[in-house]
């Protein structure tokens, strides 16, 4: 692991608060323990424990490039024009069935989901297809309806370990689910769970699809940040999360993209004090990427890395968090999925190659002042000294990024509806202003959105 000053500094400071709370930790230890209680040992039936739930979200975002166009639209005879304006507006619809699990040693269970977009914003000048966030046409007209099954599969449990074959969600930081926007990706695949211990869980899995937030077909996986068509046929993964300390807990994750890269992860969480009076919250993530197999992407030799600090008090919270790349390509990750568990992945990733980022953010909870479920946030990051003019390879382009800045900051609100018919419906607002020089691949604009999910129980 390669480390600056800096991050030497920044996990001198995480020591130094381990050390003043030494004691307590001692006496929070946990040790590891079987469990005394067994899901399926608790399980009701197939028809006993079924549910049939839901949620249906409007997602609206209006972009704005302020320095010249930064997308394209199609006119009638398949023209491509530039424009500096980009409007999406979707209504996003899950239906989700869900069996209870089969009484016995073994334990069977299904989940099936709809999902269905309408598109609410159809002119192909302000959709600007294709894209992520509407679905069109390869000549860019909008698909006023779809509909699709996002979830398809089969469990088995045996005491707290569950076996899930087919359609499915799953969130690690080498490979997770994606949901921001009107629909979430889902990815097919054989998984595995095993919460035998109090403090102790292990994941696996092995998957060859992705069900992609935006399209209605299977696909194979690609990367978010290459520069090559390159494709992959699978993606497995291995994981643990430990929990040694009531105030810490631990993951350790390994993934496997075929013929792309080999990443291997490590995050913590450390939690101090009283929020009452303060505390501190202390989060490290860090990857390590090397290519493997035929190397599609060409050679991959990045360690990245983010250390972050909140602190808290009743309603108030200020965080300051620090990312940094060390590797001539962009730390990378697979297309529609949010593999990126990185204190400074906001708007923009600030995945630069060589890339450092600070940010300084601060939440506000307004149920101390007699306003639950109202919130408010505002950051502002900024990233400096990318450089890819070292890289000699194939797969990314970043020759052309040399000291290349950028920087962002954002305002947002949310409200969650505390009780009556529509109780747990979420309304968000964020304002998002990026800028960047002129070769940093996120471009100068201005974005608002504003989401609403409504949840809903049929069953």
């Amino acid at each position: 692991m390669k480390l600056t000053k800096t991050a030497v500094l920044a996990l001198s400071l995480t020591g130094l608060s381990a050390t003043v709370n030494a004691e307590q930790a001692s006496q929070d230890f946990v040790p590891v323990t079987v469990k005394s209680t067994s899901d399926q040992a608790d399980a009701s039936g197939f028809i006993e424990g079924q549910s049939l739930s839901g949620s249906t979200r409007n997602w609206y975002a209006r972009e704005r490039a302020k320095r010249g166009p930064l997308w394209k639209y199609s006119k009638g005879d398949g023209t491509r024009v530039p424009t500096s304006s980009r409007d999406n507006w979707v209504q996003g619809t899950i239906l989700n069935y869900t069996s209870g699990f089969t009484q016995g040693t073994v334990g069977i269970s299904t989940e099936v989901a709809a999902y269905n977009a309408v598109a609410l914003e159809r002119g192909r000048a302000r959709v600007d297809g294709p894209n992520n966030r509407t679905l069109t046409d390869s000549d860019g007209d909008v698909i006023g309806q779809w509909s699709k099954i996002g979830l398809a599969n089969v469990k088995a449990r045996v005491s707290n370990t569950t076996l899930t074959a087919g359609r499915q969600s799953i969130n690690t930081p080498v490979f997770a689910y994606i949901g921001n926007r009107a629909l979430p990706s889902s990815f097919e695949g054989v998984s595995v769970l095993s919460e035998e211990f109090d403090n102790l869980s292990f994941q696996a899995g092995t998957f060859d699809r992705v069900s992609p937030r935006t399209e209605q077909s299977l696909s194979k996986f690609r990367s978010e940040y290459a520069a090559v068509s390159a494709e992959s046929d699978r993606v497995s993964i291995a994981g643990v999360n430990y929990q040694p300390f009531k105030s810490l807990t631990t993951s350790l994750y390994a993934s496997n993209v075929e013929d792309f890269w080999n990443q291997y992860y490590f995050g913590a969480i450390h939690e101090m004090g009283d929020n009452a009076v303060l505390s501190l919250t202390t989060g490290l993530n860090y990857y390590k990427t090397r290519d493997e197999g035929q190397s599609k992407l060409g050679k991959i030799d990045n360690d990245t890395y983010s250390l972050s600090f909140t602190a808290s008090h009743k309603a108030h919270s200020l965080t300051l968090a620090y990312q940094e790349v060390s590797g001539n390509e962009y730390f990378d990750y697979v297309h529609e999925t949010n593999a990126i568990f990185l204190a400074n992945s906001l708007f923009s990733d600030y995945n630069g190659p060589n890339e450092k980022s600070f940010q300084v953010g601060y939440g506000l909870n307004m149920a101390a002042y007699g306003v639950p479920g109202l919130k408010f946030n505002i950051y502002s990051a900024r990233g400096w000294g990318i450089d890819g003019t070292h890289y000699n390879s194939t797969g990314y382009n970043v020759r052309a990024l040399d000291g290349e800045h950028h920087y962002e900051y954002s305002i947002g609100t949310s409200y969650t509806l505390q009780s009556g018919p529509l109780k747990d419906t979420t309304v968000r607002a964020t304002y998002t202003a990026h800028r960047a020089s002129e070769n940093q691949g996120d471009g100068s604009l201005d974005e608002l959105r504003i989401v609403t999910t409504i949840p809903f129980n049929i069953l």
